[in-house]
C-alpha cells in the first residue's frame, strides 16, 4: 500500500461518499430539524466503523459469502429503510424548519408590556405563544443516533463495498499486518465521510432552513428516495 495506492483509494472513497443515496437523504432530513444534526450524522458514521471492525475481524467476508445471511441482512435493511422513508415523508408535512424571528425577542426586552393592553389583545397574545412554542416534533439525540447507525450499519451494499473495495488495496508484502492496513483504509473512508456528511448537513441547514417551503420539498424528496431505494433492494433480492 504505497502512496499511489492510498491516493487512488482516497479518490474512490471521496467519489463514493459524494454519491447521493440513503445516507445523504438521512443527513439532509436531520439537518432540517430544529435540534442539532450531529447525533444523526455521528450515528450514520458509526455504522462505517462497525463495517471496518467487521472487515478487520474477517466477519464481513464471512457474511458476504453466505447467501442466506446476506438475504436476511438485505431484507432487514430494506424494511428499516422503508420505515425511515415513510417517517420522513410524514415529518415533512408538520415539521417547522425555521427559528422564530429575532424581533419577537426584542419586543420583550425593550420594556415591560402593559398588562391592560395584553388582556385587551388576545390575538397578539396568541401569536406570542405561537412564536415561543412552535409545534415542532423533537427527535431525541439518542434516537437520531441509532437511526443513523441502523441506516448505514444494515446497508448490505455498504458491507459489500468494504469487502470488495478495500481488499484490492491491501499488500501482503508490506511490513504492516494486513488487519492494520485494513483498519487504516477503513478509517480513511470514515474520515472522508465525516467531511462530506457534515458539509452536506451544514449546507442544507444554511441554504434551506430559512426557506420552509423548499425545506419541506427537500425533506419530501429525501423520504421518497429512501422508499425507492428500499423497494429496489427488495426487488433485486427477491424478484431478480
Amino acid at each position: 500500500m504505497d502512496f499511489a495506492q492510498l491516493t487512488a483509494f482516497l479518490l474512490i472513497s471521496v467519489t463514493l461518499a459524494c454519491t447521493p443515496g440513503a445516507d445523504w437523504a438521512y443527513v439532509i432530513s436531520s439537518a432540517l430539524r430544529k435540534q442539532s444534526y450531529q447525533p444523526a450524522v455521528w450515528g450514520l458514521l458509526s455504522g462505517y466503523l462497525v463495517h471496518t471492525v467487521l472487515l478487520v475481524c474477517g466477519i464481513a467476508a464471512l457474511v458476504a459469502s453466505s447467501p442466506t445471511i446476506l438475504s436476511w441482512l438485505t431484507a432487514a435493511g430494506a424494511i428499516y429503510l422503508l420505515w425511515l422513508g415513510i417517517s420522513t415523508l410524514r415529518s415533512s408535512k408538520t415539521a417547522t424548519f425555521f427559528s422564530a424571528p429575532q424581533s419577537s425577542a426584542s419586543d420583550f426586552t425593550e420594556g415591560e408590556p402593559d398588562l391592560g393592553e395584553a388582556s385587551d389583545s388576545p390575538v397578539a397574545g396568541s401569536s406570542s405563544i405561537a412564536l415561543a412554542a412552535p409545534a415542532v416534533q423533537q427527535v431525541p439525540a439518542r434516537t437520531a443516533f441509532f437511526k443513523g447507525l441502523l441506516t448505514s450499519g444494515t446497508n448490505p451494499k455498504a458491507l459489500l463495498l468494504y469487502v470488495a473495495l478495500i481488499p484490492q488495496y491491501l499488500d501482503s508484502d508490506l511490513s504492516l499486518p494486513v488487519p492494520l492496513q485494513t483498519g487504516i483504509l477503513g478509517l480513511t473512508h470514515f474520515t472522508v465521510s465525516i467531511a462530506v456528511y457534515f458539509s452536506v448537513a451544514f449546507a442544507s441547514r444554511a441554504l434551506l432552513r430559512s426557506r420552509p417551503l423548499a425545506a419541506r420539498v427537500v425533506t419530501l424528496v429525501s423520504g421518497i428516495i429512501m422508499i425507492l431505494l428500499s423497494l429496489v433492494l427488495i426487488f433485486e433480492q427477491f424478484f431478480v
